[in-house]
């Protein structure tokens, strides 16, 4: 009889045991789909809808799905939940479309061109993992920028599903912009330089800072003046998995002959030079070294003067680079996340996305360029 009774008490605990374990499991089952839509089966979607957020305090770079209170009813809703995010799980690969990487696109924009917006709709990495964010001054010419901005972004955003981007931000700048024109020759006059270029590493900042989401692998900062790049340009770029890479940028134009041809726009890709670092070296803590004027001879090795366009071109071709443009910039998250801004200040005498990427250097991230693959500013 004693025998019995322990068998007894021993199968009991087993079946008690087996009942929690399988209790533990269906109630972690229900939670990890708790966010799917009913009767969504594909990962992708899954993960996306895990992405969508419920209340305002999320991240920006989620998309937001606000809240509904059922009608006649006076159900209180819930306070907002406690989020934890597992950053070290996060990837920024050579196969970001593979993985599901999420892509922030940040813009400055004081004019809108409806070529940079179709060329943005137009790149093919899946629109459900990109999510968009603009900062735009408070001028008269920031205003209708951002009117033209806000229609084409109402346009895409109720169109064909594939075309809607994950989410979409706009700031307005809360400072005012050193020169009001933006006429590119008075945007590129050497004495306007230094000011306006610390104007734009704060609203670079400003932007990173507020949209940058915990969800984010890549950062590629594209200006609202690129028109035409391949429509695998985030691909193309992430293939090189490097923390910083930057493709070369050119203008296209018609010569005095009528013709059309190609020519450099972009000089702040560069490699050191002796001479460069010796002028700074004699210079005051707030001059700046800057590059493209004739006044200010660096003899820097300049990407965009490194371009083969013959036979022997190869768009895969890489240079190691101490300064880059943000023409069109792809930088991996965690760069920034470790603390890598665009310096509004003399940084070793640089300034806005030549001192980032020599921040981003003294962080121990190299940044490197594409010579041969080309993306094009619009020509004024």
């Amino acid at each position: 009889m004693a025998y019995f009774d322990m068998r007894q008490k021993r199968s009991g605990n087993r079946t008690t045991f087996l009942g929690v374990l399988l209790g533990v499991v269906f109630i972690y089952f229900i939670y990890s789909i708790r966010t799917a839509p009913a009767g969504t089966s594909d990962p992708s979607l899954r993960s996306q809808s895990a992405l969508v957020a419920e209340n305002p305090l999320s991240p920006p770079t989620s998309g937001f799905r606000k809240q509904q209170k059922v009608e006649g009813s006076d159900a209180v809703l819930p306070p907002p939940p406690v989020v934890h995010y597992q950053l070290n799980n996060l990837t920024a690969s050579a196969f970001p479309a593979l993985n599901n990487e999420k892509i922030l696109i940040l813009t400055p924009l004081a004019r809108f061109y409806p070529e940079y917006w179709s060329n943005l709709v137009a790149l093919n990495y899946p629109h459900q993992h990109i999510s968009l964010g603009f900062i735009t001054p408070k001028t008269k010419e920031g205003n209708a920028a951002t009117a033209a901005l806000q229609e084409a972004i109402r346009k895409t955003q109720s169109g064909p599903q594939g075309q809607r981007f994950q989410s979409v931000t706009i700031l307005r700048q809360d400072f005012d912009p050193p020169i009001t024109s933006q006429d590119e020759k008075e945007r590129h006059k050497m004495e306007n330089q230094k000011e306006r270029r610390a104007s734009m590493a704060r609203a670079r900042n400003s932007l990173l800072f507020t949209t940058i989401g915990p969800h984010t692998s890549w950062v590629l900062w594209l200006d609202s003046d690129i028109i035409e790049t391949p429509p695998t340009l985030i691909q193309d770029l992430a293939s090189h998995d490097k923390a910083i890479i930057v493709p070369n940028c050119y203008q296209r134009y018609i010569d005095d002959k009528g013709q059309e041809g190609v020519r450099p726009y972009d000089y702040n890709s560069w490699r050191d030079s002796d001479i460069a670092q010796e002028m700074a070296s004699q210079m005051g803590p707030d001059e700046i070294l800057l590059e493209g004027y004739a006044e200010m001879p660096t003899y820097r090795t300049l990407m965009a003067m490194s371009a083969k366009v013959g036979a022997d071109r190869d768009e895969r071709r890489l240079m190691p680079l101490d300064g880059v443009g943000g023409t069109a910039l792809l930088v991996k998250a965690e760069v920034h996340r470790d603390g890598a801004m665009f310096p509004p200040f003399p940084f070793y005498h640089l300034i806005e996305t030549e001192g980032f990427a020599k921040m981003a250097k003294r962080l121990h991230f190299d940044a490197f360029g594409l010579p041969d693959y080309f993306v094009y500013h619009y020509n004024e």
